[in-house]
């Protein structure tokens, strides 16, 4: 059960917190890849990219903890953008104006780019799965179910042999520690 109040972008300062590593990779990955997808990057090569990208986080950990950008989902994107360019660099160095001219069309393409609530919702809803520990199984079905699902509290608490009020104590619990985990990584 994970018990630490802090913010998961300041616990990542060093190498040595582990567990806030592997819960910061495991939330993020599937954003990553995501947007790696919807850039054209081959399959076979996501993961890889993948942990470049990583790797450039690990490097710039103590700096994002101490002075966050602006805007932390541009920061990531904007490094996933670089990585995917260096990638399409690598590979088609005899064609790299057609390539690239690829990758800089799917970039400006505002239908491959998640809006600001697209990037919330997605983050929020793999931050509540890993989170799912944390809570007693009512409490987090709870708020899973209203949240996520968007189900009416009475038939939460009525499935589940609860109070409506158990339902939004429940909800303003989980979302009390979601919004603690993700300081700093939400714009």
């Amino acid at each position: 059960m994970l018990t630490t109040q802090s913010s998961l972008l300041v616990r990542l300062r060093t190498a040595e917190d582990a567990e806030a590593w592997g819960r910061f990779v495991r939330l993020y990955t599937p954003l990553i890849l995501h947007w790696i997808a919807r850039l054209g990057i081959e399959s076979q090569q996501r993961f890889d990219v993948c942990q470049e990208i990583f790797l450039v986080l690990f490097d710039r950990s103590s700096w994002l903890a101490n002075e966050r950008p602006k805007s932390f989902r541009s920061w990531l994107r904007t490094v996933t953008l670089n990585k995917c360019r260096d990638l399409i660099r690598k590979q088609y160095r005899s064609t790299e104006a057609r390539s690239a001219d690829v990758l800089e069309a799917a970039i400006d393409d505002p239908s491959k780019q998640l809006t600001d609530q697209e990037y919330n919702a997605f983050v929020a809803k793999q931050a509540l799965k890993l989170m799912r520990d944390s809570f007693a199984e009512t409490t987090w079905r709870a708020c899973w179910e209203s949240v996520v699902l968007e189900r009416p509290a009475a038939d939460i608490a009525s499935e589940l042999g609860i109070t409506v009020n158990a339902v939004y104590l429940a909800r303003g619990r989980v979302l009390k520690r979601l919004r603690e985990e993700l300081a700093g990584l939400w714009d």
